[in-house]
């Protein structure tokens, strides 16, 4: 069988009734790949007085992958970046040593009808590069290669796969494919890395007969070809995956690491206002109640 372990995802709300569905971490699996936090937003029809705005925040040790299905966000941070991002392209923030950014819906949708669809991701970053500078890497659409294959349609957003690249830059072994398949058809999916895990963003999928409905990730048995099939009308399903990371991280709140030293020095920078700020933003997220100081912070 080509699944390891079947993953159910728990709602989170994130404020103002903005609910998500979270996937990673779990206590089944911390991190598939460098892929060390999944959520899943949406679809979501906007009410006209709703303020799902993400004030400013922190990150270290990690870098946010932000894709749309629908909607607009518009990504500010501490280094200067504005990027209104849009359906299709790829956003990859490198947090590094310490960055600071906020996520607000753009000032044209703000009390207009407007339905958000998305994937989040962290992927944790190599030891070697936690404490990198902070940058910003914007791929647009237009750039994400696409193909058909067989009755498959796979927009390669990060990595390599049925030969081609993803332009978007990584600091290891990194896949994450956005996949659409008639209800029937099957795609094989070859090559895969160490570690892989498949999602249904909508429809429903078999890996080798195997039912994996929308409201669960599936992680995959990578030493062989997984055989996916679409059960029912609609489906896209994300694959998201890469090599090992290289040790165990530590996680609290927005902060990843390898070092629980690491998180409470971030933990006190943010209480003590030491961060660089976001041009032209006053408001910020408080830190949560602290973590104990033994154990996984999650």
């Amino acid at each position: 069988m080509n699944i390891a372990h079947l993953i159910k995802g728990h709602d989170k709300d994130l404020g103002g009734g903005f609910i998500v569905r979270r996937y990673l971490p779990s206590v089944i699996k911390q991190a598939v790949g460098p892929f060390i936090f999944f959520d899943h937003f949406g679809p979501i029809d906007v009410p006209l007085d709703a303020n799902h705005d993400v004030r400013p925040h922190p990150h270290i040790g990690l870098a946010t992958v932000t894709y749309l299905f629908e909607g607009a966000m518009d990504h500010r941070d501490s280094i200067g970046t504005y990027q209104r991002i849009e359906p299709g392209a790829i956003n990859w923030m490198t947090a590094g040593r310490g960055i600071v950014h906020s996520e607000r819906a753009p000032l044209d949708l703000k009390g207009h009808p407007h339905r958000m669809h998305g994937l989040q991701l962290w992927a944790a970053l190599p030891k070697a590069n936690e404490e990198d500078e902070p940058n910003f890497s914007h791929t647009p659409a237009s750039s994400i290669p696409e193909l058909t294959v067989d009755n498959a349609t796979v927009r390669v957003l990060i990595g390599s796969a049925f030969g081609c690249t993803s332009p978007v830059p990584t600091y290891m072994e990194t896949l994450y494919l956005d996949v659409v398949l008639e209800q029937g058809a099957e795609l094989v999916l070859h090559a895969l890395p160490a570690e892989a895990a498949i999602y249904p963003v909508t429809g429903a999928v078999e890996v080798d007969g195997i039912a994996v409905a929308a409201s669960a990730m599936a992680l995959l048995d990578t030493s062989t070809a997984p055989r996916v099939t679409a059960t029912a009308a609609g489906t896209r399903f994300v694959v998201i995956g890469g090599a090992p990371l290289d040790g165990q991280r530590f996680m609290f709140w927005n902060f990843v690491s390898s070092s629980k030293e690491r998180l409470a020095q971030a933990a006190e920078d943010w209480e003590a206002e030491r961060f660089p700020q976001v041009p032209g933003e006053t408001e910020r997220i408080p830190l949560p109640n602290r973590p104990k100081p033994q154990g996984t912070y999650l």
